[in-house]
């Protein structure tokens, strides 16, 4: 669609249309249903074959017609859930690969953790070769999920740190 609107140059206002048809008509990957169906629930008919009747266009008749629409209209909830629960499942796909590979290690009272240091403290001489990460230090306490009360080498206390990286000695 982009293709075809970047070769259309100026003319694209006369192509929109078409693009938006297709566009409408066209599966998604993420929900493997055309977006026209989940909102008219019924697949599109495209204005080609209303004035060139196709087979499927040519079976149909009035009566089945309305009672194919009828039971279409009934389902549009299911397959709205269905596509929902497809859509849902494609976005969860890469966390999941990404916590198949994470190790996770949980930080407790008496680890050693490097703090990522701010913009704000960060020394401007250093420029983008500095240092991300401030010196050890030692936590003592937990307060809320992922954050810590951390101490310094020297004994001096700091509340409420996140951003924290465990350290090895």
């Amino acid at each position: 669609m982009k293709k075809k609107l970047e070769d259309a140059k100026g003319l694209w206002r006369e192509l929109l249309p078409e693009v938006l048809w297709a566009y409408r008509t066209v599966p998604k990957i993420s929900t493997r249903e055309m977006p026209y169906s989940l909102v008219y629930g019924t697949d599109a008919v495209i204005p080609v074959e209303v004035w060139e009747p196709s087979l499927r266009y040519s079976n149909e008749s009035e009566p089945s017609n309305d009672e194919s629409r009828k039971q279409d209209l009934d389902e549009i909830d299911e397959q709205r859930d269905m596509t929902y629960v497809r859509m849902i499942a494609q976005k969860q796909q890469p966390e999941r690969y990404y916590n198949k590979k994470a190790k996770v290690r949980p930080l407790k009272v008496g680890d050693y953790v490097l703090k990522a240091k701010t913009q704000a403290s960060k020394d401007p001489r250093e420029g983008k070769l500095g240092t991300n990460w401030d010196r050890p230090y030692k936590i003592t306490a937990t307060t809320n999920k992922g954050s810590f009360h951390l101490e310094t080498m020297e004994g001096k206390l700091l509340p409420n740190i996140a951003h924290l990286k465990y350290f090895n000695f």
